[in-house]
């Protein structure tokens, strides 16, 4: 019975470990920690309204909090804070109201179509195969560490220089294709061998003109020296 009693109350107390860690109480605290110094004296945006949506992103990704102010957010894997610590920070922020956090379903999607729509909307600066570039003013990332939601999320909100998509101009239907698709490109197809770590058509006739074609002269040279002798 001591047993049964004891494993209830273990059980009591993780719950509401992770009750507290969701709550927007801790995410109070945890804001006046982290992000008030931006958020709260004009250097940055104010979060009302930016939801669920923004927050998740933003802090899922490591994009915040910046570790220098004035830096690009860019993709990190570890970042400052831990996932409890990301829900309560967004329930915090979700809780001045704003979108919630999107649900894609990439399954739902069309390939073909979200290559299409990707080449349209994203490719100019992510590249068609999502390997990122080069814009004026930042670096758009590569998109082989972010999953279906960042996709998702990154689209609805248009992060630091990327543009914002509603859904008249991607309908949530359209966004399941997209996703799909980016999600195809971090690991794609090889029909026809080694792709170049799909660097694109640039890097690949740069390595054609400027590797392949010296090997062929020389190659062809070679030949020649050997028949005329």
């Amino acid at each position: 019975m001591r047993r049964v009693v004891a494993v209830a109350a273990l059980l009591l107390c993780v719950a509401a470990g992770s009750a507290l860690a969701a709550s927007p109480t801790y995410g109070l605290h945890l804001y006046g920690e982290y992000c008030a110094k931006c958020h709260s004296t004009g250097l940055g945006p104010s979060l009302h309204g930016v939801g669920a949506l923004a927050a998740d992103f933003y802090l899922r990704t490591g994009y915040m909090p910046l570790e220098r102010i004035g830096e690009q957010p860019m993709h990190r894997d570890h970042g400052l804070l831990g996932a409890a610590q990301i829900r309560a920070l967004v329930a915090y922020i979700a809780s001045f109201g704003g979108p919630q956090i999107p649900r894609p379903q990439p399954s739902r999607g069309n390939l073909a179509q979200g290559q299409a729509l990707f080449t349209e909307h994203c490719a100019g600066c992510h590249q068609v195969v999502a390997q990122g570039g080069f814009v004026t003013g930042a670096l758009p990332p590569p998109l082989n560490r972010v999953d279906a939601t960042e996709i998702a999320e990154a689209v609805r909100i248009g992060p630091y220089v990327m543009p914002k998509f509603t859904e008249k101009a991607i309908s949530n239907a359209q966004l399941d294709s997209i996703v799909r698709y980016v999600e195809y490109a971090q690991h794609p197809d090889h029909p026809g061998g080694a792709g170049l770590d799909f660097l694109g058509p640039v890097p690949e006739g740069l390595i054609t003109w400027f590797v392949a074609m010296p090997l062929l002269i020389l190659l062809c040279m070679a030949i020649g020296r050997r028949l005329s002798s």
